[in-house]
């Protein structure tokens, strides 16, 4: 186990970190209050080579690494959780391509998503009753001349309108022929295609500025190009890309947990009782104490994840599961311990912890529920 920063680990850690200090966080609530989508933030985060930090430099990527990207995304979502997550869900899409997509898919789309042309990749695999089980996936794809014809909806997607392409899971399988998890193919949709709706953004109770919207495709053609990978092989991509998603939403949680500790560090100082800081209070003191704490042994998970993924050594879908349940799970607590130090100021919108715990509630939802994560790990251990 590596314990030291590589210089190129390092040097990410400090352009991001000064990056969101200059451009980020001190416009985090606004974007929040506003419901505004990040895009010059963005598009500074794509100068700096964050999003395709772990794609290859010919492909306009950082080619840094996986433990870097984690580094990262610990430090963007410290200053604004919505817009990390869009780059974490736009180096999700770029990954996946640049593992499944041909040459041409790859140099069609990967430069576009690495410089800021396209704003943001999505992600189109959830389905009003497809979350959890992909198996569920209702939306079809059925071929004709030159290509196929989507038709379905899919819910929950992070820049449905305002991606560039979005990866859209379908079944390539006929309805007497339904085989589950299996018969589900992926297929590449550019922004503007005729037939696909965007809906209604959703009224989320945190990361008020990522978009979330649900999709209908009426008979949208996308031509032969446009299949990613093979026919039938979509479940294999949806799982490869949950396992290296699920690094990025512990990142996400452990940097969104840091900054409300940060805060309420800040806040006990010079908040004062009964004639002194209450900082000076043990109970204070053990608050901050076990957030620390629980932190760091989220921090250890996760870069544990992330280096058995750099190195590809083997599977690790196991400790991606483990980091992304104990992170998010962690760095609930850590955000209602920051909440309940800053007493009844924390529960208003003056003070940044009310944001951090709105948004750090939903890391224990998305790329996978705590609950389908402890299925991962517990299966891992009896099989």
């Amino acid at each position: 186990m590596q314990f030291e920063l590589t210089e190129t680990q390092a040097m990410v850690v400090k352009s991001t970190r000064e990056f969101v200090e200059r451009e980020l966080k001190p416009v985090a609530a606004a974007l929040d209050r506003e419901r505004r989508f990040p895009t010059e933030q963005l598009k500074g985060l794509a100068e700096l080579g964050l999003m395709g930090v772990n794609l290859p430099a010919s492909l306009g990527g950082a080619e840094a690494g996986v433990v870097a990207y984690s580094l990262a995304m610990i430090e963007v979502a410290r200053g604004c959780a919505s817009t990390a997550v869009t780059m974490a869900v736009t180096n999700m899409v770029g990954e996946v391509l640049h593992r499944f997509g041909n040459e041409e898919q790859q140099e069609r789309y990967i430069p576009k998503l690495t410089s800021g042309e396209y704003v943001a990749g999505a992600f189109g695999l959830s389905e009003p009753g497809a979350g959890s089980d992909p198996g569920g996936i209702a939306t079809s794809a059925v071929r004709t001349d030159g290509g196929f014809l989507l038709n379905g909806q899919k819910q929950w997607i992070t820049s449905g309108s305002q991606a560039g392409v979005m990866i859209v899971w379908a079944r390539t399988d006929t309805p007497e022929e339904r085989l589950g998890n299996k018969g589900l193919s992926c297929f590449l949709v550019e922004r503007g295609t005729p037939g696909v709706e965007v809906g209604k953004h959703e009224e989320k109770l945190g990361l008020c500025a990522s978009e979330t919207v649900p999709l209908t495709f009426h008979d949208c053609f996308v031509p032969e190009r446009a299949l990613l990978g093979d026919i039938g092989a979509g479940f294999k991509v949806a799982m490869m890309a949950l396992d290296g998603g699920r690094i990025g939403i512990a990142s996400q949680a452990i940097g969104i947990a840091t900054a409300a500790l940060e805060a309420a560090i800040l806040y006990s100082k010079e908040r004062k009782q009964f004639g002194q800081p209450i900082s000076e209070f043990q109970a204070i003191q053990w608050m901050i104490a076990d957030s620390k704490t629980e932190l760091e042994a989220a921090r250890l998970c996760t870069f544990r994840a992330a280096q058995l993924k750099e190195k590809g050594e083997r599977r690790f879908s196991r400790e991606a599961a483990i980091a992304k349940l104990f992170a998010s799970e962690s760095a609930w607590k850590i955000c209602d311990r920051a909440l309940q130090i800053h007493g009844g100021y924390g529960y208003v919108r003056d003070f940044p912890v009310e944001r951090h715990l709105r948004d750090v509630r939903v890391t224990r939802i998305y790329e996978g529920t705590s609950e389908v994560q402890r299925l991962v790990i517990a299966r891992s251990r009896l099989e």
